[in-house]
């Protein structure tokens, strides 16, 4: 069948006449950025403003809080990936760039197509996977949803971009195999097969190149032999330089107005430095991805057909199909809700689930729904549910709750913010939802010195509540009346921590239920804080942890079932720092191993993003993989649990038993450089070369079913690749769903002279009912078949023997058999 590409509508413009009417200033003003998230407007060609938006779980708008405008929140993009089905991922991505056109967004900064090089990445969750073939499958299907909205995808981070710390300066050294089969994999299968539009140059360099300034790989690689069209945006911040860029292929700098660009350039192109032949190629782009997203020329409508009830519907069916079973002993789930009568519901997720990670991944959820919720809906007033904290794990307070403050000033819900010059004069008033404000140049007005946050609060307990300042700078607190002069010190300079783990001060307000409270914090520190984030958060009295965590397994053992929901935080995983441990947080393994001590039918919930260790596993019934399941997470975990829904992710990466085990663990640079030394051999191939045992392998998931594989037929060859039928039957009394999965390996274990392990070529999701037996045809691409001979410098596929492995994952072969390239 042949597959004809979709009309370009930048086909209908005559973009070389119209960059030869723009003058050398308005070239670059273009391609410097105009503010934060858009690009500067040129009404005499046609071109309106072209709007950008963070959105690797949704779309954040153009707002970093400061308007009371709200999103739909996504599962983590890991949990997609755990669907191992790239028509999920487009269904996503048609859902963002539905939501885009909502909020006048022309630009998806998503999706994060690097690698799960090490589970201690701080932006893991919003990866995909360690391995290519499915982190390439699943963005493709993303991009292709979220263009078909005609909205544009923006690949990102160009390239080798798989660890926080000092992401600024350190420099990747990574082989020319390992870079062409592993990290450049992702962005060529966008490039070539999804035709992204954007791609995002990213802050670290590689061999020895700034991304930003990499010639090579930008130049000669994305556009001379991929031949990529569209525009290669940088990373917020990441130009550092005028003619390195330039010349190195970056085609628009942000956040605008980028003064490197903006004056020298121009003096560059004048003096001869620079030919202003490459300025008119950038040009070019811009104006044709303008055209693509219809902000040149005649303006087209733009609608959408998803109503918010229908998004919800999709979000909660997707984050229920993403969680993975890990655990299930004695078919332990689902529950019968029916014979439940009392279930005790115990964790710090339990009571403030973390449906999202932090960073720019990170938005203003339209509603939440808490796993309390979700249970109590799924079970039914007959059964009684108690709720516990167990232990506490955040770093930070709950922020001010929308629906429990009000601007005293004018009766809206929310914080009302002053922004006020030297003398006192309010230059400026906004109410927000958001208790905390992110500081950028252009921001705030231009004569601000101070900015004054104020709200009533009404607390629902009598006690001593606790509230958090946080910030870098100089503040005065008062509340009812009484003044705390505050002053913090940022733990780094570096920017993203700075915005992300700002320092804070706790204090404790006895306050009475019922009775008002009312709160103003004054930042002082305006003049010397080019970029940061001031807040405030508050927390209802609460037990001392001996006490919460005694009550919680006194509840356990006078229930029917203890439900554990345990997992990270949006303060752990985070843009702009890697962690430091893959234990869980605080007291946690201590809750889970006491509770399922009182209680033999204990479920374990793990609500995080990235892999954790859990030392109990073999103690509980049955361990549940939630992820960060987005704005429907209670609602998903309660369908899961109870069976509505059955588990049926696998999962993306592999998960250790102990720290130790993990082959890649730092990623820390060392004189700065973070040297790839383990080639391509990353994640599953490197524990299988190792013989090392994980606490569950690449692609694992059990489900509430079984299954039988009884054979396979392979054809094909190297050059029309391989399609695999294999015979599988549900052997289990419901319906369910499976996830079949190939690999190849050389059968001598070699491939240019050195060990070659096992690699994913192929895999096919399908659903089974009952009883049935039916042939899954797993398709293994030509492309998939090839590797890099660096002795030629380009692909190839290796002739000999190899063993094909069909399995449910990595480490469980069902089926194996061998084939000749």
């Amino acid at each position: 069948m042949i597959h004809l590409a979709p009309p370009d509508p930048a086909d209908a413009h005559d973009l070389t006449t119209l960059v030869g009417r723009l003058t050398l200033e308005d070239k670059v003003r273009l391609i410097a950025g105009h503010d934060m998230w858009s690009l500067t407007e040129l009404p005499r060609i046609g071109l309106r403003k072209l709007r950008m938006s963070d959105g690797p779980a949704g779309v954040r708008g153009v707002s970093m809080g400061e308007t009371r405008e709200t999103s739909l929140l996504f599962p983590s993009p890991t949990a997609t990936a755990a669907t191992w089905d790239p028509e999920t991922a487009r269904r996503i991505g048609y859902l963002m760039g539905t939501q885009a056109l909502d909020k006048d967004v022309h630009v998806l900064l998503a999706p994060t197509a690097n690698m799960h090089r090490t589970p201690l990445g701080g932006r893991h969750f919003e990866c995909y996977s360690e391995d290519p073939l499915l982190t390439s499958r699943t963005a493709v299907g993303f991009i292709t949803g979220v263009q078909s909205t005609g909205v544009a995808a923006t690949v990102k981070h160009f390239v080798a971009n798989d660890s926080e710390d000092e992401r600024m300066s350190y420099d990747s050294r990574v082989d020319e195999r390992a870079l062409r089969e592993i990290y450049l994999a992702p962005f060529e299968a966008a490039v070539r097969e999804a035709r992204v539009w954007l791609v995002m140059s990213a802050y670290n360099g590689v061999n020895g190149a700034t991304m930003t300034e990499n010639s090579r790989l930008q130049n000669d690689v994305l556009k001379d032999e991929w031949g990529f069209d569209g525009v290669v945006v940088s990373d917020w911040m990441a130009v550092r330089s005028t003619e390195p860029a330039v010349l190195g292929g970056t085609d628009v700098a942000m956040p605008g107005p980028t003064e490197a660009w903006i004056g020298p350039l121009v003096e560059a192109i004048r003096e001869g430095r620079v030919d202003e032949a490459v300025l008119d190629d950038k040009v070019m782009r811009v104006l044709r991805l303008a055209a693509r997203v219809g902000v040149l020329g005649e303006a087209a409508p733009r609608t959408r057909e998803v109503t918010s009830a229908d998004a919800a519907a999709q979000l909660r069916a997707v984050a229920a199909r993403a969680m993975v079973l890990l655990e299930n002993r004695d078919g332990a789930l689902p529950l019968n809700a029916s014979a439940l009568r009392r279930v005790a519901l115990i964790g710090p997720n339990a009571v403030r689930v973390s449906a999202q990670g932090g960073g720019s991944a990170h938005v203003n959820a339209e509603h939440i729904v808490g796993v309390p919720e979700g249970l109590r809906a799924a079970l039914g007033p007959d059964t009684e549910l108690t709720v516990r904290s167990g232990v506490f794990t955040h770093r930070y307070l709950p922020v001010l709750p929308p629906d429990g403050v009000v601007d005293p000033a004018t009766g809206q819900a929310g914080v009302g913010v002053e922004y006020r010059s030297a003398d006192g004069t309010v230059l400026g008033a906004v109410v927000r939802l958001d208790p905390t404000m992110v500081f950028f140049p252009g921001t705030l007005p231009d004569e601000a010195t101070t900015v004054a946050m104020r709200t009533r609060l009404t607390p629902t307990q009598d006690g001593a509540h606790l509230i958090d300042v946080l910030g870098a700078g100089r503040f005065t607190l008062t509340v009812d009346g009484r003044v705390h002069a505050v002053e913090l010190a940022a733990e780094s300079t570096d920017l993203g921590v700075m915005l992300l783990r700002p320092p804070l001060l706790r204090l404790e307000v006895e306050a009475r239920a019922g009775v008002p409270v009312d709160i103003e914090l004054v930042f002082h520190s305006v003049a010397e804080t080019l970029f940061g984030k001031i807040g405030l958060g508050w927390a209802p009295p609460r037990a001392s942890d001996d006490d919460e965590l005694a009550e919680a397994i006194a509840d356990a053992a006078a229930a029917d079932v203890a439900i554990l929901v345990v997992g990270t935080t949006d303060d752990i995983e985070s843009e702009s720092f890697d962690r430091r441990t893959l234990a869980l947080p605080g007291r946690t393994d201590e809750l889970v191993a006491r509770v399922a001590e009182a209680n033999p039918n204990t479920v374990v919930v793990v609500n995080a993003g990235a892999p954790v260790l859990m030392p109990w596993r073999d103690q509980v019934a049955a361990v549940v993989w939630a992820w960060l399941p987005g704005q429907e997470a209670g609602d998903a975990i309660a369908d899961v649990l109870t069976g509505a829904v059955e588990p049926g992710g696998r999962l993306p990466s592999t998960f250790p038993a102990d720290e130790q085990d993990v082959p890649v663990l730092s990623t820390q640079a060392t004189d700065g450089r973070i040297e790839y030394a383990e080639g391509p051999a990353i994640g599953y191939r490197l524990w299988s070369r190792r013989g090392t045992k994980p606490a569950y392998p690449f692609g694992y998931g059990l489900g509430y079913t079984s299954w039988r594989y009884d054979g396979a037929v392979v054809e094909g060859d190297a050059e029309r690749g391989l399609a695999v039928d294999v015979t599988v039957t549900n052997t289990g009394a419901r319906d369910g769903r499976e996830v079949v999965q190939v690999y190849l390996e050389p059968a001598d274990g070699t491939l240019f002279g050195t060990p070659e392990p096992l690699r994913l070529v192929g895999f096919t999701a399908a659903d089974v009912p009952a009883g049935a037996t039916t042939v899954v045809r797993v398709d293994v691409a030509p492309d998939t078949l090839r590797r890099w001979d660096t002795e030629v410098n380009g692909w190839t596929t290796v002739p000999g023997s190899y063993r094909l492995t069909v399995g449910r994952n990595a480490a469980d072969p069902q089926v194996t058999t061998m084939v000749t390239l």
